[in-house]
């Protein structure tokens, strides 16, 4: 199997699993987490369609995404890795979202470096659901005191477009989908107290359980192994 047909039988189960849920078609997005993995499958994965792609690492993705965004700016790049402040200058110059926000230090850091640049970003909020995680906002009270902040215009660079979790690695079905509901939950209690804030996005599911996020929501799933294959971590 190569990336391209990886990439259509992933779609294939996208689609499936909006039909079982009664969501419209196309509906979910699907990002290519191409962390640890080089160059020449990420161009192989966009030429085979796909432009939206996801990195852990601010240092191995401001070394591999710049050069194929000259060549083709119609990829996006999020961040989704936790991002320590001393990144932020780096990520902000080349990725379209930052997906991993979990403190408002990390706010602060991001407005600064991209009111430098005169550039607008996106995030998403990283949620603390799961017990294997150990980054996101653990507490309901540090993430509204996060929203309200950007909501007070206190962040004019930066555009809060949703939430983002990751489920515990488990073969609990059960704990898995605690950990999407809860986030679903979240997202719309927290919506409702700020409706003039576009935060739709729900970023959750991987690939060995974007169909279950998917029933419970999910709008961006994340999935690097089944597309590209194992990687190498030697590398």
């Amino acid at each position: 199997m190569n990336i391209k047909d990886n990439i259509e039988i992933i779609k294939q189960r996208i689609s499936e699993a909006e039909k079982k849920s009664g969501r419209p078609e196309g509906s979910v997005k699907l990002m290519a987490v191409s962390k640890f993995h080089p160059a020449e499958a990420v161009k192989e994965a966009f030429e085979a369609g796909q432009l939206l792609f996801g990195e852990n690492r601010v240092q191995e993705a401001s070394e591999k995404f710049p050069p194929i965004i000259t060549q083709h700016p119609q990829i996006n790049v999020h961040m989704i890795g936790q991002l320590q402040s001393n990144k932020v200058k780096k990520a902000v110059s080349f990725a379209s979202c930052i997906q991993s926000v979990d403190r408002i230090d990390l706010l602060k850091e991001i407005e600064k470096q991209c009111s430098k640049l005169e550039r607008t970003i996106n995030i998403l909020f990283e949620v603390h659901t799961g017990e294997e995680s150990k980054s996101g906002f653990t507490t309901e009270e540090a993430l509204s005191e996060s929203i309200e902040a950007v909501a007070n215009g206190q962040f004019p660079h930066i555009i809060p477009c949703g939430f983002m979790t990751m489920a515990p690695f488990t073969d609990d079905e059960k704990l898995i989908r605690k950990s999407f509901i809860t986030l679903r939950e979240l997202s719309e209690k927290l919506r409702r107290q700020y409706p003039a804030l576009p935060m739709t996005e729900l970023s959750m599911g991987m690939s060995g359980d974007f169909e279950i996020a998917i029933e419970e929501g999910s709008t961006l799933v994340r999935v690097g192994t089944a597309i590209f294959g194992e990687r190498d971590y030697s590398k």
